[in-house]
């Protein structure tokens, strides 16, 4: 019996080329691709896939909050994540949004093949070098929403805009951004982007 994949990833170089491999795979097929998580949450409903593939920076939705809704819809949801991001923030963000595996886009191919079959099996899956996970000691953690908060806020959204991508109200985001900046002990906007950046969410 083969593994279902849906793969979600805005690059159509990216979507081929894996796909491409995949196929090389009897036990693997790739039932839908998606370009931004919109079509990723649509193929998800539509495919019922045993594994997502889901990149966390895509157009309409993002990974993060495509995953959150998957796993709304189905708690049982396997969902590995495929980014360029090796940051703590961008790690520990996508597992507390429930994913069961993170993967970065330069491993080999073979190790997808790995990952999928491990998170299809129920295990966990996190390559090299990104077993460490954000653990700042003596602040207080974020939440997983307002990891995700930050996460827009730093891509350059404004509060109307992430609360759009994330289907909240503005004055949730404002809120949001004032319990992260007390936090994180940052008074100002251009704090947070710094932060972004010094931590590896945002690249200059």
């Amino acid at each position: 019996m083969s593994i279902r994949v849906l793969l979600a990833d805005d690059h159509p170089l990216v979507v081929d080329g894996i796909k491409g491999f995949l196929e090389t795979y009897d036990h693997i097929e790739v039932v839908a691709t998606a370009a931004n998580g919109q079509e990723a949450l649509d193929a998800f409903d539509a495919h019922a896939p045993d594994i997502v593939l889901m990149d966390l920076n895509m157009p309409v939705l993002s990974g993060l909050a495509a995953t959150e809704i998957m796993l709304e819809h189905n708690p049982e949801a396997r969902i590995l994540i495929l980014s360029m991001h090796d940051s703590p923030e961008y790690i520990s963000t996508a597992l507390r949004h429930g994913a069961s595996g993170y993967l970065l886009k330069d491993v080999p191919t073979e190790e997808i093949v790995d990952a999928i079959e491990k998170v299809s099996a129920g295990e966990k899956y996190m390559c090299n070098g990104t077993e460490q996970t954000i653990a700042e000691p003596g602040r207080e953690p974020l939440t997983s929403r307002e990891q995700t908060v930050l996460l827009e806020l730093a891509s350059g959204k404004s509060n109307k805009e992430v609360a759009r991508s994330l289907d909240i109200s503005v004055r949730t985001v404002e809120t949001h951004r004032k319990n992260i900046k007390r936090k994180l002990d940052i008074s100002s906007t251009a704090g947070l982007t710094r932060y972004a950046l010094e931590h590896g969410v945002l690249r200059e």
